[in-house]
C-alpha cells in the first residue's frame, strides 16, 4: 500500500503527451497487482485461458505497454520485487487477511446475485505469485522491454535508477514510497484509461498522469528527505505502524517544528517506536538495498514468440495481439 501522502502533496497533472519519447523505470509488480485486480469479468473472476491459468496480468501488461510505446514513444523498465526486508513481514500477514476476508465477502455477494458488489470484492483478493511474474518477465523480453531484478523493494529500485540513471527520467509506481525512496520524479496513474475503480466506494473516478518533483515538494516543506522519512514514520509505512492520531498533515507539522522524532514530546517519541525500529526503517529508506546492474535498453522484439506466448499458449486472439505488435514495433520502425 505505500505511505498515506495524498493529503500534502503538491503535484503536476499532465497529459501522457508531457511524457513523449521518455525512459521510465517503473514498479512491475505493482503494476501486475492492478491489472490482476481490474481486468475480471462482471462477477470479478479473472480472465482465464482454456488451462484455467489466470491471464489478467498478461493482458493488461501486453495492451497497456503496446500502447504507451505506440502512441508516447516512452521506453519502459520494469522493475521487480526481490527479497522483502523482514520489517515488512507484518505487512504482509496484514494483506493476507485482508484478502482472505474480501474473499469471503465476494462469496457471499455472489450467493446473493450481487454482482456489483462481488467485482467490488473481487478487486482486493488478487494474489500475485512468482509465476506470473515470470510470465510478465518472460513477455516483456519477448517484447524486447527490459526488465530489472531489484535486491529488494522494487520502488526503492527504480527511484535509484532514476537518481543515477541519466537516461531515465523518472520512477513510475502508484505509491509515494518512491519519493522516500529518492525518487527525483515520481510518475503516478501511467495509464491510459484515465479512470481508477475505488472498490470502497464500488465506483470509478477520472484520473490523469502526474508528477511530482521531490526537490520542489522538500523545498516547500521546509524539510529535508531524512525529515519527509521521519514524517512517513509518523504517519506508518508498510514497515512500521505509526502513531494513532497523527496523519500526513500533522505529521508535516510536527517535523517542521522539532526535526526528527527524538526531539518530539514524550509521548510521540514513545508511540513512534523504539530506537531499533526507528534506525531500521529509517535505513530502509534512506539506505535501500540496490544495484547498479541494469541495463535500461530495449532489445529486438520476438514477434513469432509473442504471437507463441499469448495466442497458441494462453488462447489471446491472434488478430488483437499481432495488430498491437504492429502499432507498437513494426509501424514505427523501431527495428
Amino acid at each position: 500500500m505505500g505511505v498515506l501522502l495524498t493529503p500534502i502533496i503538491t503535484k503536476d497533472t499532465i497529459a501522457l503527451d508531457a511524457l513523449h519519447g521518455q525512459t521510465l523505470a517503473v514498479d512491475g509488480n505493482g503494476e501486475l497487482y492492478q491489472f490482476l485486480a481490474l481486468i475480471r469479468l462482471r462477477d470479478g473472476t479473472p480472465l482465464k485461458d482454456s488451462k484455467g491459468r489466470t491471464t489478467s496480468h498478461l493482458s493488461g501488461l501486453f495492451y497497456r505497454t503496446t500502447r504507451l510505446i505506440a502512441e508516447h514513444a516512452l521506453t519502459l523498465v520494469f522493475v521487480f520485487d526481490g527479497s522483502p526486508p523482514p520489517r515488512k513481514a507484518q505487512e504482509i500477514a496484514k494483506r493476507r487477511a485482508v484478502r482472505s476476508r474480501y474473499e469471503e465477502e465476494r462469496v457471499a455477494a455472489l450467493e446473493r446475485g450481487d454482482i456489483a458488489a462481488a467485482y467490488s470484492k473481487a478487486t482486493m483478493t488478487s494474489r500475485l505469485t512468482k509465476e506470473m511474474v515470470s510470465e510478465a518477465r518472460d513477455l516483456l523480453r519477448l517484447m524486447g522491454v527490459p526488465t530489472v531484478q531489484a535486491p529488494s523493494e522494487a520502488e526503492a529500485q527504480a527511484a535509484h535508477m532514476a537518481a543515477t540513471s541519466p537516461q531515465v527520467s523518472a520512477a513510475a509506481s502508484k505509491d509515494y514510497d518512491a519519493l522516500l525512496f529518492g525518487a527525483p520524479t515520481l510518475v503516478r496513474f501511467l495509464t491510459i484509461s484515465g479512470k481508477e475503480f475505488l472498490p470502497s466506494q464500488g465506483a470509478f473516478r477520472p484520473i490523469v498522469p502526474e508528477t511530482i518533483v521531490l526537490a520542489r515538494l522538500l523545498d516547500g516543506w521546509g524539510i529535508t528527505r531524512e525529515q519527509l522519512v521521519d514524517l512517513a514514520l509518523l504517519v506508518g509505512t508498510d514497515f512500521n505502524e505509526g502513531v494513532a492520531g497523527i496523519g500526513p498533515k500533522k505529521a508535516l507539522k510536527l517535523v517542521q517544528r522539532y526535526g526528527r522524532i527524538e526531539s518530539m514530546p514524550d509521548d510521540i517519541r514513545r508511540a513512534a517506536g523504539d530506537a531499533e525500529v526507528l534506525s531500521d526503517v529509517r535505513r530502509i529508506f534512506l539506505d535501500p538495498e540496490v544495484t547498479d546492474s541494469f541495463s535500461v535498453s530495449a532489445s529486438e522484439p520476438d514477434f513469432d514468440g509473442v504471437v507463441r506466448f499469448l495466442c497458441d499458449e494462453r488462447d489471446f486472439s491472434r488478430e488483437r495481439v499481432t495488430s498491437a505488435l504492429d502499432r507498437a514495433f513494426r509501424e514505427r520502425s523501431l527495428w
